[in-house]
């Protein structure tokens, strides 16, 4: 074995500066990574990958392959209490220390142990190494490798572990700011939108037109909250309002855009007509869910300073542009046209109103139903009066604003 030990290491650097390479999943990564050190002779039962994300909600990701079938992504919030487990884990020491750490598993426990020392023994390992993935930018992530094998890791065996921690870095690097790259740009610019930047749509002015119902939706009495409110507490409100729309919206198929001050704004892409009269109805109930999700919160507030939470939602549809907007320097990916600026209106009409759920002429038609006519009223920038609806629910929660177009949104919904 000490003699094949470099050309074992050797075989495996030239498939990780080549096919390995465009991994994109850790998981698919480590798991032929085992079968190639399996088929060379290396004893591996266990390998896993750790390494903190950039992420607004994950503190790390573990990819975990073991030899008798298990293949899992383990995923670290950051509202996790790392606690003692973390200071009794190899895992510490690696990141801290930038050095590996060996583990010979007794039969018996003995002393002072990892805390992760006890569960490799119940499932049978007999040696454990954490080793630093030491990436481009300074940071350090790591690396484990286990054996069941009764004599544990030969030094032959860890000469091969080391000779390839070089390129499994760049390798795992290269992945994890791919993922870190798709991370934030969904995160700050939506999905869809973050999914075109990455595929190259970056240039000023560049996009598409789309057809899409666009949802508005405004916080009631945020002028006044917020000059009033501390603000700890502001953006704790803020987030529950947001983090109630965002789920509503995206539990129903659509994308949230933008976060405008109090406002929301989400779409619904559509191509076809009866694709349209999908993306209404799953508008519709975002919209509802959304009221819900707030009636919620407000039954739950205990805070004397912050009051029940308000909102004004608004749907219209038609053709927008979909693309970056703004200077050389600073750009932005959005929707613009005729048909977001009416939908701000409405949603502006509605908190007039003060009403929870106003749509426009447009998803009338799209529902092909005219029932629920609210008025016709005056808004800014348009010459022509806009007629809008209230769809009115039930208290049971079903739609009745047009039984006969919608009873499949109550289906859907019960």
């Amino acid at each position: 074995m000490v003699l094949e030990a470099p050309l074992i290491a050797a075989d495996l650097v030239q498939w990780l500066y080549g096919d390995a390479a465009g991994r994109a999943d850790s998981l698919e990564l480590i798991e032929e990574l085992g079968q190639r050190l399996r088929e060379s002779g290396v004893p591996i039962d266990r390998i896993t990958t750790a390494i903190p994300l950039l992420h607004p909600n994950v503190r790390a990701e573990a990819a975990v392959w073991t030899s008798d079938g298990t293949r899992e992504i383990r995923r670290y919030l950051t509202s996790d209490d790392q606690g003692e487990a973390y200071d009794r884990s190899p895992l510490k020491v690696v990141y801290t220390e930038n050095r590996a750490v060996r583990i010979a598993i007794p039969a018996q426990p003995g002393g002072k142990e990892y805390g992760i020392t006890e569960d490799l023994r119940q499932e049978g390992y007999a040696d454990y190494i954490a080793m630093p993935l030491p990436f481009s930018d300074g940071t350090v992530k790591a690396i484990t490798f286990a054996t069941r094998y009764s004599g544990g890791f030969l030094q032959a065996h860890v000469g091969v572990f080391e000779s390839i921690l070089k390129p499994l870095s760049l390798v795992c690097e290269l992945s994890t700011l791919r993922r870190t790259a798709e991370t934030l740009l969904d995160t700050y610019v939506g999905r869809r939108a973050g999914g075109k930047v990455l595929r190259g749509t970056i240039k000023r002015g560049e996009g598409e037109w789309i057809s899409a119902v666009v949802s508005f939706a405004d916080l009631r009495g945020f002028t006044k909250l917020s000059n009033e409110l501390p603000a700890a507490k502001l953006v704790l409100f803020l987030n529950k309002y947001f983090g109630a729309m965002t789920e509503a919206v995206e539990a129903h198929g659509g994308e949230v855009l933008k976060f405008i001050g109090d406002e929301v704004m989400a779409i619904f892409p559509y191509e076809t007509e009866e694709e349209a009269a999908d993306a209404a109805k799953r508008a519709l109930l975002a919209a509802r869910e959304t009221g819900e999700k707030i009636n919620q919160i407000n039954l739950v507030n205990e805070c004397t300073e912050t009051p029940d939470m308000k909102v004004g939602i608004a749907l219209h549809a038609g053709n927008v542009f979909f693309g970056n907007v703004g200077s050389e320097t600073r750009l932005d990916f959005t929707v613009i046209g005729p048909v977001v600026n009416l939908a701000a209106r409405i949603a502006e009409l509605a908190k007039d109103l003060n009403l929870e759920i106003l749509v426009s002429d447009a998803i009338a038609d799209i529902m092909g139903c005219r029932g629920g006519l609210y008025g016709r009223y005056q808004v800014k920038g348009f010459d022509d009066p806009v007629s809008v609806y209230s769809p009115a629910f039930s208290s049971s929660g079903n739609a009745k604003w047009c039984p006969e177009s919608t009873a499949s949104l109550e289906r859907e919904a019960n």
